[in-house]
C-alpha cells in the first residue's frame, strides 16, 4: 500500500505539535553543523533539548521558542535561545540576546518585562534584526 503524504500547515497544528515540528526542523539544521540533538522529556535547567557536537566537547542547552523571547528565568543559566524569524532559524545565548535587545529596543521598558520578566515578539525592529544576523543558522 502506497503511503499518501501531505504536508501539514504549521498554523493548523496544536501548540505541542508546533513545538515538536520546530524541534525537528531545528535539529535537522543543527545536524548540518555537526550537532546531534536530544529532546528532553522535561525542561532540564531551562533547556528543551541538548545539542551535542560531534567533536565530543561542545554541548549546548537550548530553549526552543516559536518567536524571539527573552525571559529573566533564563538569565545566567548558559541557555541558548532558538527561534524562527522570517523562515530562518536563529541560535543565540540568552544573555547575549538580552544585551542586543537592550541596545536596540525598548522591550525592557515594557509592562511585560517589568511585571512578568519576559518579552516576546514575532516582529523585532530593523536594528535588532541586523544585530541578529550573525546568529542566523
Amino acid at each position: 500500500m502506497k503511503l499518501k503524504l501531505k504536508k501539514v500547515q504549521y498554523k493548523g497544528l496544536t501548540p505541542k505539535q508546533q513545538e515538536n515540528y520546530n524541534f525537528h526542523k531545528l535539529a535537522a539544521i543543527l545536524a548540518d553543523y555537526g550537532f546531534d540533538s536530544i529532546r528532553l522529556a522535561n525542561d532540564w535547567e531551562g533547556a528543551d533539548f541538548l545539542a551535542l557536537h560531534n567533536n565530543g566537547d561542545d554541548i549546548i542547552k537550548v530553549q526552543l521558542k516559536g518567536r524571539l523571547e527573552i525571559n529573566k528565568k533564563y538569565t545566567q543559566k548558559n541557555i541558548y535561545m532558538a527561534f524562527p524569524l522570517n523562515e530562518e532559524w536563529y541560535l543565540i545565548p540568552h544573555d547575549e540576546l538580552k544585551e542586543l535587545v537592550e541596545k536596540t529596543t525598548t522591550y525592557l521598558n515594557t509592562e511585560s518585562w517589568i511585571n512578568k520578566g519576559e518579552y516576546n515578539t514575532t516582529s523585532p525592529n530593523e536594528e535588532l534584526r541586523k544585530a541578529l544576523e550573525e546568529y542566523k543558522l
